[in-house]
């Protein structure tokens, strides 16, 4: 697995428990960082992910929940909705990811991490904010 996809799994996982414990995402990151006996290569990427999705937290929720047609943020499964919050914050606010990247590897997580339709309601309300990018005010 490649470093950058490792940093989303583990940005992914923090983001998960963070949601699941009620804790603020850079608690989470902070004792995982503090937990961990060594530096991981894709750790600056990670911490940057999830820093990034806190920060913008709010602004991602109402770009799912607007564009997400027959959901509710709180009916989606948990890692679904910190897969979707990952994806749209590399897809609208990372310049240094492609845009296929980030619907790529938001796509993988969802096969590799969640329910068998997941990948396909990810890669679709990913596909619609990224055909909408131009015009969304961010």
């Amino acid at each position: 697995m490649a470093a950058r996809s490792k940093a989303r799994k583990r940005a992914l996982e923090i983001l998960y428990e963070a949601e699941v414990r009620g804790d603020a995402p850079a608690e989470v990151l902070d004792r995982r960082i503090r937990e961990s006996e060594h530096r991981l290569a894709e750790q600056d990427f990670m911490e940057r992910l999830v820093e990034g999705v806190a920060e913008r937290r709010e602004r991602i929720d109402e770009l799912i929940t607007t564009y997400a047609v027959g959901w509710t943020l709180d009916r989606m499964p948990i890692v679904d909705r910190n897969i979707l919050r990952l994806g749209a914050y590399e897809l609208l606010w990372r310049d240094d990811v492609p845009d296929g990247v980030a619907v790529s590897e938001a796509v993988a997580l969802a096969t590799e991490l969640s329910t068998d339709e997941s990948p396909k309601f990810v890669n679709g309300l990913l596909s619609r904010l990224l055909e909408l990018k131009p015009s969304l005010s961010l």
